[in-house]
């Protein structure tokens, strides 16, 4: 039989990582991700794969966000000289974050060998360096949506648009075992169908195995125009306050999401901010890439942006100042009123974001809006749920701030939309759960009882099933 190992975003949101074995021989990695969060959870990623890296074939991976991307350029460094398929956007992107991922690695490395010296232990290596990143781009299989490719002796894969981010993709893969054809989908990460420019998620109705994100399993969003109208009144209320707003935001989607939607606002003079600030070189240049890319959003947003000639995301907000070096993003930190700031990471983990909430997070004045999920263990989730102090750059900074969460921007699908995605198949395949905590799962799967008389499966780290 071929089996499917679950061996990441297991019981937790990030690390995604799952093994595709069939009867013949063929091994296809679905996903290499990075675990983030908590810092026993960030040590897992120097552990040894639960695999042997050159027995692979292939790899797949639904889109380009680092939990499920960033380990790739470690597997590279055991040894894995094979295909990396993705999307055409996705490759593109993974260019970006990959690159970024390991100047992190040897940056953070760099910064961690000074203090071990100081304390006479052994330097340590980084996870793996730009050159492993380099030689990732180079495996990279580009390929388009809902057309069939053989990734592997006897097993196809289709990726379908998941309207997450650009490039996100639902994986459909067949697996010939034998006489039969067995059908494994992975939702990856589903949008949110209130999303700006992202189409709505692919719905499919054949398979014989389901793995489904559970991210939000637990709860619906806020409606989307409730929370557009939410974040446009702490606009207004900063303004009279006289403090920045600080958004935390991840790269690629969040990122261009506000842009969007900060723009409207300044299309319909709702804007009270004379200056955003993007400061994420990262971010400026995923800008770039979705505008390469305009044929994949919705229709209604790719009627606005050609009725206004828009060419770049950035035109559609005049307002917007990019800012990618160092010296730029310091000088930010002149300005103590009257400025949003949007600035890496999304959870707060280091970053541009650090030095922002050194200067503006101990004021009363200043606004911070989280427009996305906070995992366990990152300050982002500490500030979230009430921190009076949160540590940054190594120091303690009080949190004086005002706090908003945004969850109707996220880009994830919340729970009624998981369920209706899911309810689309036919026959109530093996459906098993995946990216997300545990006792959000465990609402999901009660939830799925309830309501589709659907059985789902809450699978165990390492766990291996026979597709």
């Amino acid at each position: 039989m071929a089996l499917l190992s679950f061996l990441g975003a297991i019981q937790q949101v990030t690390g995604s990582c799952y093994l595709v074995e069939s009867r013949d021989g063929a091994k296809v990695l679905l996903e290499c991700g990075m675990r983030q969060g908590r810092r026993e959870d960030e040590e897992g990623n120097r552990g040894a794969f639960a695999f042997d890296p050159l027995s692979l074939d292939a790899v797949v991976v639904s889109h380009a966000h680092i939990d499920h991307t960033g380990l790739l350029p470690k597997l590279v460094s055991a040894g894995y000289r094979g295909p990396v398929f993705a999307t055409n956007a996705t490759c593109e992107l993974m260019e970006l974050m990959l690159l970024d991922a390991a100047n992190i690695q040897e940056k953070d490395t760099e910064w961690e060998n000074k203090w071990r010296a100081r304390l006479g232990k052994a330097p340590i290596d980084p996870l793996y360096t730009t050159e492993d990143a380099e030689q990732t781009l180079k495996q990279r299989r580009p390929q388009k949506y809902d057309q069939p490719c053989e990734v592997a002796p006897g097993v196809q894969v289709t990726f379908h648009d998941a309207g997450h981010i650009l490039g996100s993709a639902i994986v459909e893969m067949q697996v010939q075992d034998h006489h039969l054809t067995r059908r494994l989908v992975f939702s990856g990460d589903l949008g949110n169908s209130c999303s700006p420019l992202m189409r709505k998620a692919t719905t499919l109705d054949q398979a014989d195995v389901i793995l489904m994100e559970s991210t939000y399993g637990d709860r619906d969003h806020r409606s989307s125009s409730e929370t557009i109208e939410e974040l446009a009144e702490i606009l207004q209320q900063a303004h009279r306050d006289g403090g920045n707003v600080l958004i935390p935001a991840f790269a690629v989607g969040r990122t261009q999401d506000l842009i969007y939607h900060l723009g409207r606002f300044y299309q319909e003079g709702r804007l009270p901010q004379q200056a955003v600030f993007l400061d994420s070189p990262m971010a400026i240049r995923a800008n770039a890439i979705y505008s390469h890319f305009p044929h994949l959003f919705n229709a209604a947003d790719q009627a606005t942006i050609a009725a206004n000639h828009i060419k770049r995301i950035e035109d559609w907000l005049p307002v917007l100042r990019c800012t990618p070096t160092p010296e730029e993003s310091m000088a930010i930190n002149r300005i103590k009123s009257g400025a949003v700031i949007i600035a890496g990471s999304g959870m707060c983990t280091g970053g541009r974001i650090a030095h922002h909430f050194k200067h503006n997070l101990w004021r009363s004045d200043c606004h911070v809006v989280f427009p996305g999920f906070q995992a366990r263990g990152t300050p982002g989730r500490a500030i979230v749920e009430g921190a009076s102090t949160v540590k940054m750059l190594h120091q303690r900074i009080a949190v004086k701030a005002q706090v908003h969460t945004l969850g109707g921007f996220s880009a994830h699908a919340g729970q009624s939309q998981l369920l209706d995605w899911v309810s689309h198949f036919d026959h109530h395949p093996e459906l098993y759960l995946v990216h997300g905590e545990l006792e959000k799962m465990q609402i999901l799967q009660q939830v799925l009882r309830e309501r589709l008389n659907w059985i789902a499966n809450i699978p165990e780290p390492g766990e291996q099933i026979a597709l």
